[in-house]
């Protein structure tokens, strides 16, 4: 909120709803309006008591933030990148590896599921997903396992891939993180073409705001932190 410099009057985009926090502050902070997208049918279900409560001020769109749009410029735009808390408590989303669900993380409930991926890419499109999405230098191990894995029927729930992969390496000794945490990170970015989306959010929001707005970003990890800077 304070990199936003919000201002009474003004006009900000919260690109990624998800539980409505950023809206509500800025609401709350400044006689400000705000409008918010959010590419989860969920998230906007979530949004329905806070639009009731605007007095008009408050607008939300479902849809992806790359397509961000403003009949007028904007103050500020939020992002605040990668999958909502809410998304990872919902086990049946089959965003995590907490409990055994469909193997699916699609934001939008639409497309192809992690499951497509898992099953239909070739081992070495699986070990060139993982490295580059998962930062993982045991991709080709980990793909390689996967592949072995699918031969004898495919993987469709969470908790069959996450054995997988822990399979595959061996376990890490020492590490903070469950193995399979890169490989879900990687599986999730290519299902919601996540740094695509960012790409066209980050130049949507620059041609939204007007000579002096705020463009704030909250990043968690090296790859959507590159691309932002």
């Amino acid at each position: 909120m304070e990199a936003l410099a919000l201002r009474d009057g003004g006009l900000y985009v919260d690109a990624t709803f998800g539980g409505g926090g950023y809206s509500r502050e800025m609401l709350k902070r400044a006689q400000t309006r705000v409008v918010a997208y959010d590419r989860d049918p969920d998230a906007i279900a979530r949004g329905a008591e806070l639009i009731a409560a605007s007095n008009g001020k408050f607008t939300l769109h479902q849809g992806r933030f790359g397509d961000l749009y403003a009949d007028e410029l904007l103050d500020g735009v939020v992002f605040d990148l990668g999958v909502s808390s809410f998304q990872l408590d919902e086990a049946d989303r089959g965003f995590s590896f907490q409990a055994d669900a469909d193997l699916d993380m699609r934001m939008e409930k639409e497309g192809p599921s992690a499951a497509d991926a898992v099953n239909r890419l070739s081992e070495g499109a699986l070990a060139d997903l993982i490295y580059r999405y998962g930062e993982d230098d045991d991709s080709r191990r980990i793909a390689r396992g996967i592949v072995q894995t699918r031969a004898a029927g495919p993987i469709t729930r969470t908790l069959a891939l996450a054995k997988t992969v822990e399979d595959a390496v061996g376990g890490r000794k020492g590490a903070r993180t469950h193995p399979a945490t890169k490989t879900f990170q990687a599986l999730r970015m290519l299902v919601n073409d996540e740094l695509g989306e960012l790409a066209r959010g980050l130049s949507a929001a620059e041609r939204a705001l007007k000579p002096g707005g705020r463009l704030v970003v909250v990043s968690f990890h090296s790859l959507e932190d590159r691309m932002v800077k």
